[in-house]
């Protein structure tokens, strides 16, 4: 067991904590990737998925998409030609009202993005007219599929539906009940296992479309995902940042104001003693203000690396002399053997018994304190006691300070109870969580 033990003295109070040294305790989250950034793309495009899945809300709807309908009616106009050369003998030839239906089902695709329900309904139209007509099958059913996408894409899907099966409703009636009274004249209907490559041609068109939509849709709450991940992480950083400075700045000024009274008192009785509390002063707002100006370049700064390790348990003796300088005697008592503690517990342990200190100093009427540091198998225990009585309403601090004393221990699965003793002190006891084997283990409890 290590005790150490510092009294309020008349010796030099130089700079209690030696050089100033920063927390850096805003490390930086900037390397941590969101469950979201786990995207199906990969590395691809910075795992954003590729234009043509985004649909219309990924695309500026205020232009239409010249190129890629041109593309396709290239492609369906002459594919048609080239088709109906093997369909000479079965269907009509291609004449001026065929290659106005073709392109009227090409040009309609002009606005799926602003209308997709327009788009495959006059698709699907002007295709069935076509296959009504007579004329060879072909690439104009490329139209009606690319359409019918891009209704589903955009959440239209009944109406992609219903588009896709008026053209085969139409095929079916055509082919097998009005091709007597349509050309071509010595036209015959199709047999009707022909009929089962049409139907997995519309349910190809149906499940490619869903598909994309599926995906789309899981790319879009994947994003959501994202979106909510940084704002909640933004929100823990702000409270993070607002614990630190309440704890820095609550300790220092403490300090401060039971020097400045001090000096104040001795100013003309005891100018040396006075001029102790005054360099006392001056050196413990030096450091708070080291620390809050490491806090304002690490926000102006986001990503930087830290200056200096972020406080812990190991500084202790520079609160035990902080605490001195305020006129405490604080008593720390250690158990167990100090194994690898990570910096998050570390951090939130030295904060914890900051804030229960500096709590002694402003609200007990006890110049004494207790700190206990018990290293357990998996845990960190902390007890720190003062004898009291409260010197005000806010017996053991103030809600703030015992606020974000739990928040830190609840942060990492911790507890922390903080509450009055049966003798009339004041008792603040956490526990915080350890990796297995990070510290020793010891029967004691404190």
């Amino acid at each position: 067991m290590d005790e150490q033990r510092a009294q309020t003295g008349d010796g030099p109070a130089g700079n209690p904590g030696g050089p100033s040294r920063r927390a850096p305790w805003a490390r930086g989250r900037q390397g941590e990737r969101t469950a979201g950034s786990r995207s199906p793309w990969g590395r691809w495009n910075g795992g954003e998925p590729p234009r043509w899945l985004t649909g219309p809300q990924g695309r500026a709807t205020g232009r239409l998409p010249w190129a890629s309908t041109i593309l396709l009616g290239v492609v369906v106009m002459a594919g048609s030609s080239f088709a109906a050369h093997g369909q000479l003998d079965e269907k009509a030839p291609l004449d001026l009202f065929a290659r106005l239906l073709l392109f009227a089902a090409v040009a309609v695709l002009l606005f799926r993005h602003r209308h997709p329900v327009v788009a495959v309904f006059g698709a699907s139209a002007a295709a069935t007219v076509y296959l009504g007509a007579g004329y060879p099958y072909g690439p104009v059913f490329l139209a009606v599929a690319v359409g019918c996408f891009s209704a589903v894409v955009a959440g239209h899907r009944r109406a992609a539906w219903s588009a896709v099966a008026m053209v085969w409703v139409g095929h079916l009636v055509v082919a097998h009940w009005l091709y007597r009274w349509l050309p071509p004249d010595d036209d015959a209907a199709p047999p009707w296992g022909q009929e089962l490559g049409v139907a997995a041609w519309v349910v190809a068109i149906v499940a490619a479309a869903e598909f994309v939509r599926v995906r789309r849709e899981q790319w879009a709450a994947q994003r959501a995902e994202r979106a909510v991940a940084e704002r909640r992480r933004a929100d823990e950083e702000r409270l993070r940042m607002a614990r630190e400075l309440h704890d820095v700045l609550a300790h220092s000024i403490s300090v401060i104001n039971v020097q400045a009274g001090v000096g104040l008192a001795l100013l003309d009785t005891d100018p040396e003693q006075a001029r102790t509390a005054l360099t006392t002063i001056k050196d413990a707002s030096k450091e708070a203000l080291g620390e809050v100006r490491q806090v304002l370049d690490t926000l102006r700064t986001p990503g930087d690396a830290p200056r200096a390790p972020a406080p812990g348990l190991d500084r202790l003796p520079e609160l035990v002399e902080q605490a001195a300088t305020a006129g405490l005697t604080v008593t720390v008592t250690t158990d167990g053997a100090r194994g690898a503690v990570p910096p998050g517990a570390d951090l939130a342990a030295f904060r914890i018994v900051q804030e229960a200190l500096t709590n002694v100093v402003r609200h007990s009427g006890s110049r004494t304190a207790q700190v206990r540091v018990g290293y357990r198998t998996g845990r960190i225990t902390l007890r720190i006691d003062d004898e009291g009585p409260a010197t005000g309403t806010d017996a053991g601090g103030s809600g703030n300070g015992l606020a974000g004393m739990r928040e830190r221990a609840a942060a990492l699965g911790g507890t922390i109870e903080a509450g009055a003793r049966p003798d009339g002190g004041f008792r603040v006891r956490a526990e915080l969580p350890l990796p297995a084997g990070g510290a020793a283990h010891r029967e004691e409890t404190p």
